[in-house]
């Protein structure tokens, strides 16, 4: 994953990042504990309208030139140009999200990373309680942050749970096979666009903090740092701005 106008000494800027970079572990932690807590997961360009640009370089202008965020494909693919720069192994694959009532295709994206012969599962563009930091593809389970992950193999397929409120929930289900970034065009046009899923009918903002997370929806705020769970009532663009560091794109209310 390039962009012509990527800048690897910009990006780490942009999430915070001090120090050299190498193509091992301790880096590629850093790299997605830092974006999760610097660039916002968020969906303003949906909600005005507009279908997110799988250009490379627009994806780089909006995430770096313009400190926005995005869905998936955009803010993994800033993650996936940076993986590039440092010289990761690494390849995409289609994952299937299980948040949903009823069974979805296959239109979140996750990054996988070999690094000395073990898979790793990266994935900075999910919201909700979605991954801390780089989880090795095994079975089993890990705490990061205080925050429970589980991975399990179901039919073929490694499936992501999140320990929520003292209840494992399902996350989404993906395979190991390498998908082309060309492949999840269609993928961007149906969550852009279609009337069921989350990001035409949600307002959505989330953002990591070293011991919790942040989560917009609508006008109902969730803070929640250390376990802890405080809900409030909010005015959209003003939490948007205050919490999230975003201003509106023209179109939305």
């Amino acid at each position: 994953m390039k962009a012509e106008n990527f800048n690897l000494t910009d990006y780490l800027s942009r999430i915070g990042f001090d120090g050299e970079v190498r193509p091992d572990v301790a880096t590629l932690t850093q790299l997605m504990q830092k974006q999760l807590r610097s660039i916002p997961f968020e969906n303003t360009e949906v909600q005005a309208g507009r279908i997110p640009s799988l250009t490379p370089e627009e994806i780089y202008t909006k995430v770096l030139t313009n400190r926005r965020g995005g869905y998936c494909y955009e803010i993994n693919g800033i993650f996936a140009m940076a993986l590039t720069a440092i010289g990761f192994e690494w390849h995409f694959a289609g994952a299937r999200p299980m948040t949903y009532a009823v069974r979805r295709p296959k239109t979140h994206m996750v990054v996988i990373v070999r690094i000395d012969g073990h898979d790793y599962l990266c994935d900075t563009g999910f919201g909700g309680y979605a991954l801390r930091a780089p989880m090795m593809i095994e079975e089993g389970e890990i705490t990061q942050d205080g925050d429970r992950f589980r991975l399990e193999l179901i039919d073929g397929e490694y499936v992501l749970s999140s320990l929520v409120q003292g209840e494992w929930q399902r996350q989404y289900g993906f395979a190991m096979q390498p998908q082309e970034w060309i492949e999840f065009s269609l993928a961007n046009y149906f969550n852009a666009t279609h009337p069921d899923t989350i990001f035409t009918q949600k307002k959505l903002a989330i953002i990591q903090t070293p011991n919790g997370r942040k989560i917009l929806v609508d006008n109902e705020l969730k803070l929640i740092e250390n376990g802890e769970l405080e809900k409030l009532e909010v005015e959209y663009k003003r939490a948007l701005k205050e919490y999230f560091g975003l201003e509106l794109f023209v179109g939305i209310e």
